[in-house]
């Protein structure tokens, strides 16, 4: 997993690691100051479904990237101070739990439907 600037928290990436989840930061990753289609082209250079507060621009570049033939390894999109980082680490860690690296590919997911 790859979680963008906005979605970069670091008691969610501890968290996540705990869990055994692999999980990759912006920050970690040098990728901040980035725009959006460079986070979304780096996470599918590295096979890693992208997390993101960006839910609208992320469903267009979505969408770009399968007219034009590419993929990418799937994007979760949250939606921003919604939930508690507790709420995001659950819902994240049952999404993880159903879906499989293969499900998710050239796939969108909505945090909030992992209630």
């Amino acid at each position: 997993m790859y979680l963008d600037e906005d979605t970069e928290h670091r008691s969610l990436v501890a968290a996540l690691r705990a869990r055994g989840v692999d999980v990759l930061s912006a920050s970690e990753a040098d990728m901040l100051g980035r725009t959006d289609e460079e986070h979304l082209a780096y996470a599918a250079a590295q096979g890693r479904v992208i997390c993101t507060f960006n839910r609208g621009h992320f469903y267009r570049l979505h969408t770009r990237y399968l007219t034009e033939g590419k993929s990418h390894a799937g994007v979760i999109r949250a939606p921003q101070q919604r939930y508690s980082v507790g709420e995001y680490l659950r819902r994240l860690l049952r999404l993880i739990a159903t879906r499989s690296a293969e499900e998710m590919r050239d796939q969108v997911e909505f945090l909030s439907a992992w209630g």
